[in-house]
């Protein structure tokens, strides 16, 4: 997961030289003689490298316009935290700051993605980014056998 501008950019580039990569790679596997089967035998993990660096950078954009993934049963609070706070644009000594903690301290909770993190602390940390994070509860129905 991408968690500043700094990785979105490095990521950006990244896409490029990949992009560039995969089609001198396609080339010269052609110049072999091989056939397209081949080549795209050779190539899919290259090129699966790609998408999924592409879909990353992606990601990050959608975050940044404030677009975030349904949260089910808490799975994914932690990212939906770093989400939150890159889509505020604040940096992780912004957040620390608001919280009075540490720089490090937020990279290291961001690093785990709040994984053990208390209810209290995710309530701080909402606060702190100005946000109400509200549930809505959907009970199933069991059925009971006889």
């Amino acid at each position: 997961m991408i968690r500043n501008e700094s990785e979105y950019k490095r990521a950006v580039e990244r896409v490029v030289e990949e992009g560039k990569r995969l089609a001198e790679t396609k080339d010269r596997l052609k110049g072999k003689g091989l056939s397209q089967e081949e080549i795209k035998r050779a190539m899919d993990p290259l090129a699966s490298f790609h998408l999924q660096l592409k879909e990353e950078v992606q990601s990050y954009e959608r975050l940044k316009r404030g677009e975030f993934d349904e949260l089910v049963n808490l799975r994914g609070l932690g990212h939906l935290l770093i989400s939150l706070r890159i889509a505020k644009g604040l940096t992780q000594t912004d957040l620390a700051a608001k919280l009075s903690i540490n720089e490090s301290q937020v990279s290291r909770d961001e690093r785990n993605e709040y994984h053990g993190i208390s209810l209290d602390r995710v309530s701080k940390i909402l606060e702190a980014l100005g946000v109400r994070l509200s549930t809505k509860v959907e009970m199933e129905t069991f059925q009971r056998s006889a």
